[in-house]
């Protein structure tokens, strides 16, 4: 009888809200597990939206009008792995929790002084880094050693520091989970920069 399993489908632990003409997150009961709330016209997520959803794993928010949400809208959520966020109108992104696996934020309109210094150092569960089509001019660094993806593709991204990757001072490092690095579609000269992947298993796309 909770609101939100009225207007969703409620299957277990998941809430599926896809394409219900929504303009702000629902309540959602206290043991949700999964949110799919893709395809609707929610324009903002406020830090009460999931104020006490300690076993949340995933949010879905594919293809929104989002502009903007608090900055604690999802840095107090302790089990929160997977936040998918494409297709939306985000200037910046908000902290995120350290249990963090996989951001895609590909297709908004984040520049690189939307991302807080240092957004991603402290995310050692990290592994998926999609931003994608958004307004970056540099690699958002340091990136921890946990990252496998890294999509940067259509950016407008010029430069590169030579410590973005890999350390320039300790010449044995091995980056070994870092694979995938897309950085076609900007306005960079990869070749320009071959001091900057000495320890990486493959070079970037670009």
């Amino acid at each position: 009888g909770l609101p939100s399993c009225l207007l969703c489908l409620c299957i277990g632990t998941s809430v599926y809200c896809d394409d219900a003409d929504l303009e702000h997150i629902p309540p959602l009961p206290p043991e949700t597990t999964y949110l799919y709330a893709r395809f609707n016209r929610i324009g903002a997520i406020r830090a009460s939206d999931f104020t006490g959803l300690k076993k949340l794993k995933r949010i879905d928010l594919t293809s929104n009008f989002i502009s903007w949400a608090d900055v604690d809208a999802f840095r107090l959520l302790p089990s929160l792995q997977e936040l998918i966020l494409p297709e939306n109108r985000l200037t910046a992104l908000p902290e995120l929790p350290r249990s963090i696996v996989r951001l895609d934020a590909r297709l908004n309109r984040i520049a690189s002084t939307g991302l807080r210094p240092e957004a991603f150092r402290d995310l050692k569960q990290l592994q998926f880094l999609h931003l994608s089509d958004n307004q970056l001019d540099h690699i958002p660094a340091p990136l921890p050693e946990s990252l496998r993806s890294l999509h940067l593709q259509n950016n407008n991204i010029q430069t590169m520091h030579e410590d973005t990757f890999c350390d320039s001072q300790d010449h044995s490092q091995i980056r070994r989970a870092l694979e995938d690095i897309r950085l076609d579609g900007n306005p960079i000269n990869l070749s320009l920069f071959p001091n900057a992947y000495f320890c990486l298993p493959r070079l970037p796309t670009g």
